[in-house]
């Protein structure tokens, strides 16, 4: 279509004046739109209206109206029905394409952080109508397939290291509000890059809860786990133990200290928490051990309760060591999901309460999945070449501790 004539009513064109400058222009826009559909309608049919041709392709069907939302307002359009085949519009599908990144940008608002109720002021400003935050919640809810695609996807390779970690949040469940935790599995895999395993919403970190969710993790293909870093809490041990066979078990050194230090006097914590993560920096386990011998005799009267706690969860807190020097400093803690659930809580934060579990899993699983796809294109954490060429030597000692 090359030239268009448009054409104005008398009583439309003089009616205009009466109406403010932006519903005028609105209703001009919209008069002028729905010509432009009229004019499409007449190009596929290559007929105008009541006109007889034999070049004729398809019959008119009515009319439909279609609501559109744009920078001017709100408008409605009517658009031409044919009888065989569909009439499409250039136009429409361009505010189809428009319309879809829209929606995509207020979803992204919301994953980023963005509360729902900012993101309806900031469509108020941009589209010159209101996206009610229940509409945007609404809207929200098309990132479930893709966060489900996700939590679900194949596992394929090994992950020699395994982090696991739960985050509590508040949820409206019942009329009431509960606390829930969000369980996150965390892997390095064979070449070293970090990847989201897999998260799920449990009642509280039972043997039970933390034991279903490994399993889980298993049935889609997780392997080749030779450790695994927690923290001390018994549910979760409990399952790694009975769920990860013959995997070893590193407890967080940051938990193990924090643990240490509630039960020190306020007085001694400072100077007993430098000597423990000296210790913990000891180049050797022996050194490590000597260490911990000297701290015992240093404050066995001092801090009793504390050294009866270093005492009991000393090897286990050090497996890491039988790893060469490279792989201590990043497995010896959850710091790696610690600083994920940082992120998730920086969320959190904006919606306080969330109105139920499925809300979690959208935005906590897309905040994950993004995550995970922008690490892909990171640097590895590590190499695993070192790691590999050693396994050998040191895995029977590693398996020793599981």
């Amino acid at each position: 279509m090359t030239q268009l004539h448009f054409t104005l009513e008398q009583d439309f064109f003089t009616g205009l004046f009466t109406k403010s400058r932006e519903e005028a222009f609105g209703l001009l826009i919209q008069c002028l739109l729905n010509q432009f559909l009229q004019a499409e309608s007449e190009e596929k049919l290559k007929v105008s209206a009541y006109e007889r041709n034999e070049e004729r392709t398809d019959y008119r069907n009515g009319y439909r109206e279609r609501q559109v939302t744009t920078r001017i307002g709100r408008m409605t359009l009517v658009v031409p029905r044919h009888r065989n085949e569909p009439f499409h519009s250039s136009m429409l599908e361009n505010y189809q394409r428009n319309e879809t990144a829209l929606i995509t940008t207020m979803m992204e608002m919301v994953v980023q952080g963005v509360s729902t109720r900012k993101v309806e002021k900031i469509t108020e400003e941009l589209c010159g109508t209101k996206f009610s935050k229940s509409t945007v919640s609404e809207l929200c809810k098309g990132l479930d397939e893709a966060v489900h695609a996700f939590n679900t996807r194949p596992l394929e390779g090994v992950y020699p290291f395994l982090i696991i970690d739960a985050l509590y949040l508040k949820v409206r469940e019942d009329y009431c509000v509960r606390s829930k935790g969000l369980m996150i599995a965390l892997g390095i895999n064979k070449d070293g890059r970090k990847e989201i395993l897999g998260f799920e919403v449990c009642e509280g970190e039972t043997e039970h809860y933390w034991g279903t969710f490994l399993r889980k993790l298993k049935a889609r293909g997780l392997r080749g786990v030779d450790i695994v870093t927690s923290d001390d809490h018994s549910g979760l041990v409990a399952a790694v133990r009975k769920e990860m066979v013959g995997v070893g078990w590193q407890r967080c050194q940051f938990h193990f200290i924090r643990n240490i230090l509630d039960k020190t006097p306020k007085r001694h914590q400072t100077s007993l928490c430098l000597e423990l993560r000296e210790m913990f920096n000891a180049s050797t386990l022996e050194g490590a051990r000597e260490a911990k011998k000297d701290i015992m005799k240093e404050y066995g009267e001092l801090a009793e309760a504390a050294m009866e706690t270093l005492d009991e969860g000393f090897e286990d807190a050090t497996n890491i060591m039988c790893l060469p020097e490279r792989y201590r400093v990043t497995l010896r803690t959850s710091n790696l999901l610690e600083r994920e659930n940082g992120e998730l809580r920086r969320r959190e934060k904006v919606i306080r309460v969330f109105p139920n579990v499925e809300s979690v899993i959208r935005l906590m699983g897309a905040v994950l999945m993004d995550h995970h796809n922008d690490w892909s294109t990171l640097s590895r954490v590590f190499s695993m070449g070192e790691y590999f060429e050693e396994r050998d030597e040191f895995l029977p000692e590693l398996r020793k501790a599981a």
